[in-house]
């Protein structure tokens, strides 16, 4: 079954939560991609809406957004996820993994990018 370990960013406040989903909850965001929108309820955060914004593998292996579907591969990049040259114009050949949430994943990072309005808040309340 699956298991992952989610990291939820607030940009405004600047902090990080992590919670862990195993079996029936873990089930949603298999198949999801990076950049896709999620509903809070999914992560337990009813009423928000969150990004994924990437992820890594049991293996430490980084998720690229360029990289179609849940696979593991060897490319050659020059910049961007998995690799931050030293020198110009260096490029180098790394293992990534796809863009694709698999059972394969280990961490998957995501951030707010909605949160619930105060009126919809005092409606539910009343």
């Amino acid at each position: 079954m699956a298991k992952f370990k989610v990291v939820i960013s607030d940009p405004e406040t600047g902090k990080a939560k992590s919670i862990e989903l195993e079996g029936e909850r873990a089930i949603p965001l298999i198949g999801k991609k990076i950049g896709d929108v999620l509903d809070g309820a999914v992560v337990g955060l009813a009423g928000h809406k969150v990004l994924i914004t990437g992820g890594t593998d049991s293996s430490g292996f980084p998720m690229r957004p360029d990289i179609r579907g849940g696979i593991k591969t060897r490319i050659l990049i020059s910049k961007g996820v998995g690799y931050k040259p030293k020198e110009k114009g260096k490029r180098i050949r790394k293992t990534v993994r796809g863009n694709t949430i698999t059972e394969d994943i280990a961490q998957i990072n995501m951030k707010i990018i909605e949160k619930p309005s105060e009126e919809k808040s005092r409606m539910k309340q009343e």
